[in-house]
């Protein structure tokens, strides 16, 4: 739903009229999904790991997105960095 929301979120930014809305309506409803799922997560898991896993998640899933599918740069730092970043969300479950 991270991913989701993102996706949504960029294409905004070229939509007009009802198409806008459509990608409004989807955003919401990816997002408040996802907060629900996190609360999900935070009923047996600590919030300590939930919160790292649940944004980590998304600022993976926002650079993959905006490479993918929104023409953004995947240069060797980003790459670089998101993978110093996957590694850390992993390390925080294997450790929660």
């Amino acid at each position: 739903m991270e991913v989701a929301f993102t996706f949504c979120l960029g294409k905004t930014k070229t939509a007009a009229g009802q198409e806008l809305a459509l990608w409004w309506i989807g955003f919401l409803c990816a997002l408040s999904l996802s907060m629900f799922l996190m609360a999900k997560a935070a009923e047996r898991l600590p919030i300590g790991t939930v919160y790292p896993v649940w944004t980590g998640i998304g600022a993976v899933g926002a650079v993959l997105v905006g490479i993918l599918f929104f023409n953004e740069h995947a240069t060797f730092w980003r790459i670089f960095f998101i993978t110093t970043l996957i590694l850390s969300i992993i390390g925080l479950k294997v450790m929660g």
